[in-house]
């Protein structure tokens, strides 16, 4: 059996890698539509060998739609998803507008696939933040291992998690320095190019970024209430991958050989060990990637059961894209 699909802003860096990955992992689709704003309306977008042509959000009927990709910004999301929800379709959301909605549920698969069952309450699922999902994705391992009681990370996030005006920038702003003509910034609030930018989103009331509060409640939500997280992101001239240096401290005794064993069998993952040719990754390394890629484990001697590691993945795929229809796939072949 085949379902009709929509693609909520498939003119946008993730919407297209959402069409690319329906194809590429076979999804069983009788129709896939393109939605995106009235501005992109009319221009046209590739799913495999055929080209769809992107329709108006706004006039767009879900009546008979099955499920619903989508990625257009918050604000959008806000109105558009419950109508859609409400015309009959499973709305699959990468935004961040209904993640912490108690009744919507928070979904990475490979650490709590169960919690789709819950989707029925709103019709609506959220797809967590980028960093967010990459790090719980190597966190559910160990935290089933010897339980995690506090983290600390830090994010070194590409600008594609931005969006493709955020690409532009970065590209004409370096190709700016050689020309000794850099154009000011207009996406992110410092230059980009040769530098990096200790914000990500607005900044809070207690000084946090809304970026780092995202890590700490969507953890919570996704992997265990009980865990104490300390984020700290930043973004950097990468124009694809997200990485992250991450510290755990846990609740039982756990070394560096535990926690690779562990790693090494987890679903979604890769590990990358220091002894091995490649000895570590970096996100130049992982585009169009699905896994997240976890090399240099070791202890962090300063605390009792500590570990250090760095995490890599594409934000584009396993951070947006590729959780999306993994959840679908989990969806219709469970419980449609």
């Amino acid at each position: 059996m085949g379902y009709k699909v929509a693609v909520v802003g498939a003119s946008g860096n993730v919407g297209r890698e959402m069409l690319a990955t329906l194809t590429e992992r076979n999804f069983p689709v009788d129709d896939v539509v393109a939605l995106a704003s009235s501005r992109s309306a009319g221009r046209e977008v590739s799913f495999g060998d055929d080209t769809l042509k992107i329709q108006d959000l706004a006039k767009y009927d879900f009546k008979g739609t099955d499920i619903v990709l989508s990625s257009p910004g918050a604000k959008v999301s806000a109105e558009f998803a419950p109508r859609a929800a409400a015309a009959g379709a499973v709305v699959i959301d990468n935004t961040s507008h209904f993640r912490m909605d108690p009744d919507v549920p928070l979904v990475v698969p490979e650490v709590n696939a169960y919690a789709i069952a819950d989707y029925k309450k709103k019709g609506i699922i959220a797809n967590p933040n980028c960093s967010t999902i990459q790090m719980v994705v190597a966190l559910k391992p160990l935290h089933d291992l010897a339980i995690v009681k506090r983290v600390v990370v830090s994010t070194y996030q590409s600008v594609s998690g931005a969006g493709k005006d955020a690409m532009d920038e970065l590209f004409n702003q370096t190709r700016g320095v050689f020309m000794n003509n850099a154009p000011a910034p207009e996406v992110f609030t410092k230059t980009i190019a040769f530098n990096v930018i200790p914000q990500i989103d607005m900044f809070m009331d207690d000084h946090m970024t809304k970026e780092e509060w995202k890590m700490v409640v969507e953890t919570k939500k996704i992997l265990d209430p009980k865990i104490k997280v300390c984020a700290n992101c930043v973004r950097v001239p990468v124009f694809i991958g997200h990485a992250a240096m991450v510290n755990v401290e846990f609740e039982n005794d756990i070394d560096a050989t535990m926690a690779k064993r562990a790693l090494q069998g987890a679903p979604g993952i890769t590990l990358i060990d220091l002894e091995s040719e490649m000895e570590y990754v970096t996100p130049a390394e992982i585009a169009g990637e699905d896994n997240v890629f976890v090399s240099r484990v070791r202890e962090d001697v300063t605390v009792e059961n500590g570990l250090n590691f760095w995490c890599v993945a594409d934000n584009l795929r396993k951070g947006a894209a590729l959780n999306a229809v993994q959840i679908a796939e989990i969806l219709v072949r469970e419980y449609m």
